[in-house]
């Protein structure tokens, strides 16, 4: 059976990823088994210190107040007085590669969505990442935790992340997140529905 490639194309700080987290984790349950999903961090924002803008923060938390407003999706607002924003993204990126080494990318996407949107944690800071780390260590993931830390920060990582950001910008998506079918050579950009994964399902079936 000739195996196609599901590439999902996102960005573990993106709110649309995670207002279309429940569809995406219906999908992948029923996706045939011929179908292998790739995770492609495209990195929304490189790394900074710099404080967001104020006008920013507004724009990204009517972002928010959207998405939970069409899906239903819960944030917790007190992000936005508790931590330092900052538009950087590139951290929590290399997480998910760095835990990808070990077999915990989506656990660790997960984890990183939910200290940002539930916990009102700060992705951004690698800190905060080791934490999230700490506990996948003891859950069901078992990180190496030293591993981890060490990869996090590595050139090898660093350069992952830069190939994952090119093939982002290669691959027919119009932002994240994106889903792009690669079979038997060609690349079908899949539409997304944030609401139901049949439709997404059903387009994917007929292009196999």
């Amino acid at each position: 059976m000739m195996v196609a490639k599901l590439y999902y194309i996102h960005d573990p700080m993106c709110s649309w990823c995670w207002g279309y987290r429940p569809v995406w984790d219906a999908l992948q349950a029923n996706l045939p088994s011929s179908v292998k999903v790739e995770y492609v961090a495209g990195g929304l924002a490189p790394d900074s210190d710099d404080t967001m803008p104020v006008e920013l923060q507004a724009t990204i938390q009517g972002h928010w107040r959207n998405i939970e407003s069409k899906l239903g999706t819960e944030f917790n607002f007190d992000f936005w007085a508790k931590n330092k924003p900052r538009r950087s993204t590139y951290m929590a990126c290399r997480a998910a590669i760095a835990a990808h080494a070990q077999g915990c990318q989506a656990e660790m996407i997960h984890a990183i969505q939910q200290g940002y949107y539930i916990r009102a944690l700060n992705p951004s800071d690698k800190d905060m990442l080791i934490q999230l780390a700490t506990e996948l260590s003891s859950s069901q993931c078992r990180l190496d935790l030293p591993r981890f830390c060490g990869d996090l920060v590595s050139s090898a990582t660093q350069i992952e992340l830069e190939r994952q950001v090119r093939l982002a910008r290669q691959l027919p998506i119009q932002g994240f997140p994106s889903l792009v079918l690669e079979h038997e050579g060609k690349l079908q950009s899949i539409d997304i529905s944030y609401i139901d994964s049949s439709t997404t399902l059903a387009e994917i079936k007929k292009l196999l």
